[in-house]
């Protein structure tokens, strides 16, 4: 087994969809099936430790050369589901959107021009091949995306404090809201209701409507997870216990459907300012 880091990950927060075996094709689905068995499977610090190491050779390799055969597993009233981790085609999107995002003399410093050229061809002949792919993770760094929050209830939300650096076992805190593909659904579409009822179409309602065709993906008895990830290496213990985004931003749109805008622009103005200031960390010494 190999040697576990205490090294922190970076700051990402995941949206993750943990599908049925049954929603998978032969011979898929045997694989997941014995994979699923196994006395062990990787972490989430596993996988980012892994992403991680393929930066550090020169030149660093933009995407996986081979997909994953890993994936995060649990199970759900007795059913094994799964979440592939799928990283090869999480490189490429991850990719477009750092080309987006980045200034040109820092994008060509943490990748040459030469490497994502070779990525990019990579990833348009692959796309040729697998017209319908799409990840089962959805990744934010620095921020929880606001419009994840739709997906859950108060009531799902489960925060594990770290422990004391002077005892044995683990010792960083985990946030993390879980909730049936049914609900999640449900509460998105009934958010998107609210919001074009109350008010005109924007990034909001885009961001929504973007997350709802990606969950029309998936067989309707998986299960959706929102993990603060690395977040909680930036986020005080206070921080973390304190955070109640799902319900404020459920009181949001409850204020919104019942035509409260006040109240409304309060709780959402609460939610907005608590992401700002984490974003805003990323440009800190």
């Amino acid at each position: 087994m190999p040697a576990v880091s205490s090294v922190p990950v970076p700051y990402a927060s995941y949206l993750r969809v943990y599908e049925p075996l049954a929603a998978f094709p032969e011979p898929e689905r045997d694989h997941w099936r014995r994979y699923a068995a196994r006395d062990r499977t990787p972490s989430a610090q596993d996988e980012l430790r892994r992403s991680l190491a393929d930066l550090l050779p020169t030149p660093p390799v933009a995407v996986p050369v081979h997909e994953s055969g890993d994936a995060f597993v649990t199970e759900v009233d007795g059913v094994v589901c799964v979440c592939p981790w799928r990283t090869r085609l999480r490189g490429w999107l991850a990719l477009e959107e750092l080309t987006r995002t980045l200034p040109p003399q820092l994008l060509e410093a943490v990748l040459p021009e030469v490497v994502r050229g070779q990525a990019e061809a990579d990833y348009a002949r692959w796309r040729e091949r697998n017209p319908d792919a799409r990840p089962w993770i959805r990744t934010a760094v620095w921020q929880v995306p606001v419009r994840w929050f739709t997906l859950f209830s108060d009531e799902e939300r489960d925060y594990e404090p770290g422990a004391p650096p002077d005892t044995r076992g683990p010792r960083d805190a985990s946030l993390r809201y879980r909730t049936p593909m049914v609900e999640a659904r449900r509460r998105l579409a009934r958010s998107l209701k609210t919001l074009r009822d109350a008010v005109d179409d924007g990034p909001m309602t885009e961001g929504l409507i973007d997350v709802g065709r990606w969950l029309e993906e998936f067989h309707p008895r998986s299960l959706v997870e929102l993990d603060y990830g690395g977040l909680v290496h930036v986020l005080s213990g206070t921080q973390l216990a304190e955070d109640r985004s799902a319900a404020d931003l459920s009181a949001a749109i409850a204020a919104l459907r019942a035509g409260d805008g006040e109240l409304a622009s309060e709780a959402y103005g609460r939610l907005s300012e608590r992401w700002r200031a984490v974003r805003y960390r990323q440009f800190a010494n």
